[in-house]
């Protein structure tokens, strides 16, 4: 009797508890339609998407990366379109206390309507909107966002300034600045629905954001923070932390309102870049409670680790690098741009393969470039799980920008959402305010004709967005550094080359050999570039044939830079042969391409300290193109990204002549000295030995030095057919001392033996002379684990050609002396 009276007591103890429903997301993508507003016709849609790839779905356009068809599709961006979707909200949902449409992208004017009634209009493609659709919401709802063209908005934003801003119209919209076009890409201006739509659900709980802060880091032990922005009701809650998914602390919150604790993890593993250990991660899950009933639970994955910027005055001028965890850090990396003009057309698989090429090439930073897009998440997830370092620039490019309240207010509230959705990643190593904006003012002529009131009136505008708004958000939201404009000074100010960072165009723009790269080295080069054709299937696809035409009109539009076939010409001909055959042409521009920045690399690594990072322009390719990229559209890798690998290992063998005598430096990246015993030859191009040494040293880590040197006065020997060989365990570097176009190569067939694996093929090569920038390729999908290499006499070398193809009957081989027979 007593049992079942304890029984009955507790079981109205139980049913006296307040039950909780965590809270509901439901994501808005199906079933959208969409029309031009002044048509009767509903369209198929695809959301997340955009204007243009839904008219391609449905047919009505033809692919924009094709031939000449960008300069058909201009209309769309000048027109209004319509999208809609009609969806279902069950009982449960509706009683709930509180419900929200949340908007993740909107491109960009946008107008939104829930069953009839106007919830929301939004000016800004990268801000995040959310709003209270309860009062609005029914069991069956039509959700409407009408677009308006930019055009109209940037018009009337125009003409309340007395006085014109460069660069054109893109200032005023608060979007993707690229789409209006760049000497890399097209003028596609999208509009739509770009990102995620959701309707979230809860009734007294829901946790906003969560912001992992790290208080203290060293050997023994990390202290951290966990604060909640919170929206509740509830007056006593309580939560569990668990580190990968062990239960390590239990306690009350102490205040709703600012909701925070402190904990503690011992012997703390640091996350550092991939080339200096393991970046890595801890789980950290936080379960809030009211009681034992679940309110609702966040994840993180948090990298421990210090990033500092390291900006200081020295004898030389002003030191510009990285610091992780105490050590300083040389960058080696590329900037990077958006993967298509068409953001939805990127898949996670995309994002994995190309942070895979980062790694595989020895990168470990990335600059995400700010005329394009603050990334999605798995961006910069895929960044911290693979130990790759990201300068975030904010997005603002080669402009200068509107100072009016309404627009810093946007500007602001941007800088917030995209803080605070990043701030909790390792990997981001940097804010920067913007790209070259500085640098056009002071030295593009954006001043000239102007009057005192009106220069003063810009550049203010300028500070108050650069020297206030940023600055003060990234140091309010995170712990990141903040710069304010890259480069700190232009090529034309004598300081580039000894404060900051620079961006080196005297190559390429205003036409400098690329012995200039070796001669002016600046404390970190953030920019530097060359253009180079890109992959045949790239060329074949633009003209959607199989022949290879570089000079139709077609191809022609995919070279958005008004002197950039007759700069790779000119180019070319000073440093390589130049053929009249287009695959050979094409071949021999990613060879030049290739050849001026690993000498630039080269170079800026020599200097190091001095120097401390290079990052050249650009990765990848938002459509396929004549561009600086070493990665062309289809992910091909060009002769740059395998070059730069080489130039980029932790440890670097590298050679420059300077007044005849022969200076052998060896770089060392790594965080641990490095033993060398070096076997030096000099041979002819037929494998005859013309001199031969050992040199044994021991390399510092993180240092640069000079190993020996050599007068080559004293070796009688024919420069144009002679290559330095140095060799150090299973790492090779070679030195030519004559320009390519000038080596006395040797036409012969190369022997090849191909061999079916489980990964694809095997692939030996030997040749009885040397074979200078072997360039395999096929018709068959795949990636050459090696390409563009040269291949020493009467030595095999092993290529593995990752595929799914049953055959490689298709396989060919060019190289430079092919070309000079």
């Amino acid at each position: 009797m007593r049992y079942g009276l304890i029984a009955f007591l507790l079981v109205c103890c139980l049913s006296c508890q307040t039950e909780y429903e965590t809270p509901k997301t439901i994501i808005l993508h199906d079933s959208w339609q969409f029309k031009q507003t002044d048509s009767d016709t509903w369209l198929s849609a695809k959301v997340p998407g955009n204007v243009f790839s839904d008219l391609m779905e449905n047919g009505l356009i033809n692919d924009p990366f094709i031939g000449n068809n960008e300069e058909l599709v201009q209309g769309i961006s000048k027109t209004d379109w319509e999208y809609k979707t009609n969806f279902k909200v069950d009982a449960k949902t509706l009683n709930r206390k509180h419900i929200e449409l949340i908007f993740e992208g909107l491109d960009t004017y946008a107008t939104v309507y829930l069953s009839d009634s106007l919830i929301l209009k939004t000016n800004n493609a990268f801000r995040r909107f959310a709003v209270d659709v309860k009062p609005y919401l029914k069991a069956e709802n039509e959700l409407r966002i009408l677009f308006e063209s930019t055009s109209k908005y940037e018009e009337e934003a125009k003409v309340k300034l007395n006085y014109t801003l460069p660069e054109g119209n893109r200032i005023f919209t608060r979007k993707a600045q690229f789409q209006y076009g760049w000497d890399w890409g097209p003028k596609l201006n999208t509009s739509g629905i770009w990102r995620d739509v959701k309707l979230q659900a809860w009734d007294d709980f829901k946790i906003d954001d969560v912001y992992v802060k790290q208080l203290e880091l060293n050997d023994s032990i990390a202290k951290l923070n966990t604060s909640f922005e919170l929206r509740t009701s509830i007056a006593n809650l309580n939560y569990d932390l668990y580190i990968n998914d062990s239960l390590t602390k239990s306690a009350d919150l102490s205040d709703k309102d600012n909701s925070q604790f402190d904990f503690y993890i011992k012997n703390p593993k640091r996350w550092w870049p991939h080339n200096l250990g393991q970046p890595y991660l801890y789980d950290i899950k936080v379960v809030v409670k009211d009681g034992e009933t679940l309110l609702d639970s966040v994840s993180k994955k948090v990298g421990l680790r210090t990033i500092d910027l390291v900006n200081e005055k020295d004898s030389l001028g002003e030191s510009f690098y990285f610091k992780v965890n105490g050590v300083p850090v040389y960058a080696k990396g590329a900037n990077y741009i958006p993967q298509n003009s068409f953001q939805n057309q990127v898949t996670d698989e995309h994002y994995e393969k190309l942070l895979n090429d980062v790694v595989t090439a020895n990168m470990n930073v990335l600059r995400v470039w700010g005329g394009g897009i603050y990334e999605n998440d798995v961006f910069y997830e895929l960044c911290d799980e693979k130990g790759i370092l990201v300068w975030q620039d904010f997005m603002f490019a080669c402009a200068m920008y509107p100072g009016d309240d309404a627009f810093l207010e946007n500007v602001e509230q941007e800088a917030i959402d995209n803080i605070t959705r990043l701030r909790n990643h390792p990997s981001i190593a940097l804010w920067c305010g913007n790209n070259e904006n500085s640098e056009g003012w002071h030295r593009w002529g954006w001043q000239d004709g102007r009057r005192e009131e009106e220069k003063h009136e810009i550049w203010s505008s300028y500070l108050k967005v650069f020297d206030s708004i940023l600055p003060r958000t990234v140091g309010q939201y995170s712990d990141t550094d903040y710069w304010e404009s890259s480069p700190k000074f232009g090529r034309g100010n004598p300081k580039y080359e000894f404060e900051g960072d620079a961006h080196d165009w005297w190559i390429w723009h205003d036409g400098y050999p690329f012995e200039h790269l070796e001669e002016h080295v600046p404390r970190f080069m953030s920019e530097f570039g060359f253009q180079s054709f890109p992959s045949y299937q790239a060329i074949k696809y633009i003209n959607q044939n199989d022949s290879l035409d570089i000079t139709s009109e077609g191809f022609k539009n995919h070279q958005k830079h008004t002197r950039g076939f007759q700069i790779i010409d000119a180019y070319m001909q000073r440093d390589f042969p130049v053929s009249d055959n287009a695959e050979d042409y094409v071949y021999v521009s990613q060879l030049l391409q290739a050849y001026g920045i690993t000498k630039g690399i080269e170079a800026q690594r020599r200097a190091k300290p001095y120097n401390m990072g290079t990052l050249f322009w650009q990765l990848n390719d938002c459509w396929p193109a004549v561009s600086w990229s070493s990665i062309d559209f289809f992910g091909n890798w060009k002769a740059l990204h395998y070059k730069a690998k080489r130039s980029f290992e932790n440890l670097l063998i590298s050679s420059k002549v300077e007044n005849n005598i022969l200076n052998v430096y060896a770089i060392n990246d790594s965080l641990e000295k490095v033993p060398l015993n070096l076997n030096v030859r000099l041979l002819d191009f037929d494998g005859k030995s013309i001199m031969h040494k050992q040199i044994q040293d021991v390399i510092p880590f993180d240092v640069s030095k000079q190993i020996f040197n050599m007068d080559l006065n004293d070796i009688n020997f024919d420069k144009q057919s002679t290559v330095l060989r140095i060799d150090n365990n299973d790492q090779t570097w070679l030195y030519y001392f004559s320009k390519p176009k000038d080596l006395k190569l040797k036409p012969q067939a190369i022997q090849k033996t191909i061999t079916k694996t489980d990964e694809g093929f095997k692939i030996e090569l030997s040749c009885s002379t040397l074979q200078k920038d072997v360039f395999l390729f096929c018709n068959e999908k795949g990636h050459f684990s090696d390409n563009y290499f040269d291949l020493l006499p009467k030595e095999k070398k092993t290529i593995m050609f990752f595929s799914q193809a049953i055959n490689l009957s298709s396989l060919k081989i060019k190289t430079l002396n092919g070309l000079k027979n």
